[in-house]
């Protein structure tokens, strides 16, 4: 049987989202080797073309150009989903983006949603999407935007938020923020990306069946995440658009990848 490597991150979502593919427990003409890594290293990875399916940020869509293509499941899409600009003290964004602000990544939908909303930004600095808080809380930086688990921590570190982009990008456009979507390489003939497209929708309708089989997976992949804030990952990043974008959450992806 053919083997498919599929790159994603090693967060809750994915691991639940992915956990029945991943592990054979759908129907599909191909095995999958997991590689699982930060959502900016699947970016950069994702120029040299390196796995056959991967999670990008549709931040990554334009600069990645004709080497992949957008499947239909799989998709991080939402409202209430957005990244975070937050600092020290209770600040403006406006205010937020006159320092330094720690970036988890120049490709990812996060900074692209940043700079929409904030073109007088001019100073960042990457910093690996896990280490952000940290960053802001000791001084490190002025301000940072944070993605993923981080977003339900915050407040533990004694910060404050600047602003929700994602409630920005709702607001300005009426559409879901399209964080990221699952590729298929350009390479690859269509019937094997339709049938990786429906072995990924069906891992989605499994974990959702079966939410508790991949408890140990999610948890094995979580590093020092709590069980409360791994359950508030999945339910707020995987929903019905990781079932199928639609047609609204292509004119939300079309919408961010033109800029109109």
């Amino acid at each position: 049987m053919r083997e498919l490597t599929f790159g994603y991150s090693p967060c809750p979502n994915d691991t639940f989202a992915f956990h029945a593919l991943t592990h054979g427990l759908v129907e599909a003409p191909f095995r999958v080797r997991p590689v699982l890594l930060d959502i900016e290293e699947l970016n950069r990875r994702a120029h040299l073309g390196e796995f056959d399916l991967t999670k990008m940020s549709v931040g990554a869509f334009a600069a990645v150009g004709d080497r992949y293509r957008l499947m239909r499941s799989g998709a991080a899409l939402g409202e209430g989903v957005g990244p975070l600009v937050v600092t020290r003290t209770p600040m403006s964004l406006e205010e937020a983006v006159r320092g330094r602000v720690a970036i988890p990544g120049r490709e990812t939908t996060a900074f692209q949603l940043l700079r929409l909303a904030a073109p007088s930004l001019t100073d960042v600095v990457e910093v690996r999407y896990d280490r952000i808080l940290s960053a802001v809380r000791d001084g490190e930086v002025h301000a940072g935007l944070i993605i993923h688990e981080s977003r339900f921590t915050y407040a533990e570190h004694g910060l404050s938020k600047a602003v929700d982009l994602g409630d920005w990008w709702t607001a300005e456009t009426g559409l879901p923020v399209p964080l990221a979507g699952i590729c298929a390489r350009g390479d690859i003939d269509d019937a094997t990306v339709l049938a990786a497209e429906r072995a990924i929708r069906a891992s989605v309708q499994y974990a959702f069946d079966h939410p508790d089989a991949s408890r140990e997976y999610v948890r094995a992949n979580a590093q020092e995440m709590s069980e409360a804030v791994c359950a508030q990952h999945i339910a707020l990043y995987v929903n019905d658009f990781s079932l199928d974008i639609g047609a609204e959450g292509l004119r939300a992806i079309e919408r961010l990848v033109v800029g109109r």
